[in-house]
């Protein structure tokens, strides 16, 4: 299939582009010039097409075991704007989401490929797309505007996160 195409490319890609750096090559652009007989060039196109699998939403998990892995996706984003967005938003309101409730937090953190997405449509900086345009999303606006002035510099404390839920 097409997703394991462009897995093996990216694979090969890389195994040339690190033996090749092994021995001593330089990463430049061949295109621009310069003495080929010299070091050899990684010049690796890269590709075209790069497939991000949709996230396989489970649908067999517990209430229980989904809101733990929600707290935990939550906290572990990759970029710190988002980290401190969603823990707050997770520690004050996953613990008295309902199932539906839940099932659309999920899929709010775990569809868009791209988390800039979910932080400019949180801080009002993007209009939200009609799929993720729902209750949760509206309350994790209003939990971002942080009208009470609550200080929210660091990530709550995960032991009373998970007494919470």
């Amino acid at each position: 299939n097409l997703e394991e195409k462009m897995l093996r490319l990216i694979l090969q890609q890389t195994v040339r582009r690190r033996e090749l750096f092994r021995l001593g090559a330089s990463f430049c652009d061949s295109r621009q010039g310069g003495d080929p007989n010299q070091v050899p060039c990684i010049d690796v196109d890269d590709p075209k097409l790069v497939i991000i699998p949709e996230y396989p939403f489970k649908e067999n998990e517990s209430l229980q075991t989904q809101k733990a892995r929600l707290l935990y996706q939550s906290r572990k984003r990759g970029m710190l704007e988002n980290d401190l967005l969603l823990s707050t938003f997770a520690a004050k309101h996953l613990g008295g989401m309902t199932k539906e409730q839940t099932d659309i937090y999920d899929r709010l953190i775990n569809g868009p490929s791209n988390d800039w997405d979910i932080y400019y449509w949180a801080t009002e900086r993007k209009p939200i797309p009609e799929e993720y345009d729902t209750e949760i999303m509206r309350l994790l606006r209003e939990h971002v505007r942080n009208e009470p002035r609550e200080i929210r510099s660091r990530q709550p404390d995960l032991a009373q996160a998970k007494r919470d839920q």
